[in-house]
Order: structure tokens, then C-alpha cells, then sequence
């Protein structure tokens, strides 16, 4: 179990992620409708980030009887499941990490856009000085902090 209170991330690695994820679903109450094979092909062909109405409409390209809330709900489940992570952009809109290495963060700049993923262990002072100053225990997969980058101050 990790600090945000989910499971650790299932590994990029490990053959089983996808090869399991049926019957984990089922065991949560989840049938495995044509829209569920749809959205567990479509990530298990996507690496990093993707926003969900982008999965939408991967979605809809293989069953355009896809819902929304179908997407949304089992992303939900795979994320308990360790298969996704969502955080938020420097926007705020929602990204799904798909089989993420770890829990991370994210570095934006906001002059040319490019973004980097920072570890817990890169966080760890801002997340100590927030739990030992205020008593606030971060979520850093939530965490998306913008600035500008060494080349755009240069």
C-alpha cells in the first residue's frame, strides 16, 4: 500500500497486469462488457499520460457504444487495482498514468510547456516541511507544480 492509501503501482513489467484484469474486475462487481475490453485494450496499448476523453474517444474508435461513465467508473476500479494512476495537469484537467514505475509528481514550465515527472524521493523536503509545519500529509501523484524551467530563465 503507498501514502496516498493505494496499492503500490502494478508493474510495467509484469506480463500479469493486463493477462488479470478481467477477473479482477468481475471481482469487484464489474462485468466484462464490450466497453471494459475496449478501455483495458486501449491502455494496455498506451504508455504515460492520457487525459480521459481522450480514452473516450480511443474508445469509441473500437465500440462506438462507448459511455463516458463507463470509462470513468472503471478507471476508478483500476486505479484500486494499481493499473492507472490519475493526477492533474497544470491546468487542472485529469490525466490517467497508465502502469506508472511509481507514485510521482509533476514539474510543468510554463514558458515552453515541457514537463517532467518528479520522484517522492525529489519531493520529500516540500512534502516534510507541509506534514511537519501544517500536519498536511500530500498525495504527490496529485501534485502538479508550474514554474519555468532552467532554459526559459536562462
Amino acid at each position: 500500500m503507498s501514502r496516498s492509501g493505494l496499492p503500490a503501482p502494478a508493474r510495467r513489467d509484469d506480463p500479469r497486469a493486463w493477462e488479470t484484469v478481467r477477473e479482477r474486475l468481475r471481482d469487484r462487481g464489474l462485468r466484462w462488457t464490450p466497453q471494459r475490453r475496449a478501455l483495458v485494450a486501449v491502455l494496455a496499448e498506451t504508455e504515460g499520460h492520457v487525459t480521459g476523453a481522450e480514452l473516450v474517444e480511443r474508445c469509441r474508435q473500437r465500440d462506438p457504444a462507448t459511455i463516458p461513465s463507463t470509462v470513468y467508473r472503471t478507471l476508478d476500479v483500476l486505479e484500486e487495482l494499481g493499473i492507472v494512476r490519475h493526477g492533474h495537469g497544470p491546468n487542472g484537467r485529469e490525466e490517467y498514468h497508465v502502469l506508472p514505475d511509481a507514485v510521482h509528481g509533476h514539474l510543468h514550465c510554463k514558458a515552453c510547456g515541457a514537463s517532467w515527472e518528479i520522484s517522492t524521493d525529489e519531493a520529500a523536503g516540500v512534502v516534510a516541511s507541509l506534514e511537519a509545519g501544517r500536519g498536511f500529509e500530500v498525495d504527490i501523484s496529485h501534485v502538479t507544480i508550474v514554474g519555468r524551467c532552467r532554459a526559459c530563465r536562462g
